[in-house]
Parts: C-alpha cells; sequence; structure tokens
C-alpha cells in the first residue's frame, strides 16, 4: 500500500483535491481509502440510529455493516492521541493508495495545499516530510523551492505524479511501530 498525506491549512482546498484524487486514482484501475483528521467530537450517526443508541449505552466499539458498507465507531473514554500511523493500521489491507488530509504534523510524506487567497503561511519551508506542493499561483509561493509545485486544480496532473513516484509513498508499518 502507498501513504500520501495531504497538509495544509482549513480552506486551502484539501478536501477537493482529495475528493478529485479519489476519482482519479480510481480511473487509473486503483482502490483507495482515505483517512481524514477531525477536530474533537464528530459524528457519523445521529440520535435515533441504533448505532447511536449503542453508543450511548456505552458501547466501546459499535461496528455497523450491511452487505455494501462498514462503519467502525470507537469511544475513548479519556482523549487519545491518535497518530495517521495508529489509524493506518486499522484499515483494510488491500489497497493500493491510502489518502490521509489533516495530520499535517505526521511523519507522512506529504504534499502541502497551498492557496495564498487562504491567508496562511505555507508550511513546506519548515516541513521536510513535504514532498510536492500543490497551488493554484506557483508564482505566489513565499519561498523558492526545489520540490515539485503542481497544480492545484488538475488532479488528474496530481494523480499522476502520485503514481509515477508510487514507489517513493510505499507504507512499511515496521517503521511505525
Amino acid at each position: 500500500m502507498k501513504v500520501v498525506g495531504f497538509a495544509g491549512f482549513s480552506g486551502s482546498g484539501k478536501t477537493t483535491l482529495v475528493e478529485h484524487l479519489i476519482s482519479a486514482l480510481k480511473l487509473r484501475g486503483l482502490r483507495v481509502s482515505v483517512i481524514k483528521h477531525a477536530h474533537h467530537e464528530f459524528d457519523i450517526d445521529y440520535p435515533g440510529k441504533d448505532s447511536w443508541r449503542h453508543r450511548q449505552a456505552g458501547a466501546f466499539e459499535t461496528l455497523v455493516a450491511s452487505s455494501r458498507r462498514l462503519a467502525l465507531i470507537r469511544e475513548f473514554e479519556q482523549p487519545a492521541n491518535l497518530t495517521a500511523h495508529h489509524v493506518i493500521a486499522d484499515l483494510y489491507p488491500a489497497v493500493d493508495w491510502v489518502l490521509v488530509e489533516g495530520f499535517k504534523d505526521s511523519d507522512l510524506l506529504k504534499i502541502e495545499v497551498w492557496r495564498p487567497a487562504a491567508g496562511k503561511p505555507a508550511l513546506y519551508p519548515d516541513d521536510a516530510f513535504i514532498v510536492a506542493v500543490a497551488t493554484d499561483s506557483p508564482g505566489a509561493l513565499p519561498q523558492e523551492t526545489l520540490r515539485p509545485v503542481l497544480d492545484l486544480n488538475d488532479a488528474d496532473a496530481v494523480a499522476q505524479w502520485l503514481v509515477d513516484n508510487g514507489d517513493r509513498f510505499e507504507y512499511h508499518p515496521e517503521r511505525y511501530s
């Protein structure tokens, strides 16, 4: 499995790029999983649903399965500082690519998504794990870089760059245990 992170501040376009990359990689016959970092409490189910009722009753894990979908909800009694590696370990292993959105401080190889319009600083000058920058304004980058600069609005080209450089993103879990 190959793993690549997408880092950037809110409003930079990470979710849109990842959404388009999923389609572009699938068109190449590749199976894609996504990990999305969420802040604090979030819900994927809601009051009245059986899974919500089970969680409210105190279940540590609730797994909902059908012939088309599986969802696992795990409740932590105390806040847990999960790393991207913890979450990757829970994934189904037979995928070609894992796209990790968020976890910007992780030690995964990442593509920074940067837009000057977001008004946030670039991360690449201070993060050695950023291997490329996807932007809609390459001329506005705050600092020169030898990293590849990818067109944020051309997900097919970004997908091709990932495929062409796939060996670089091969995930070796034993390095992180």
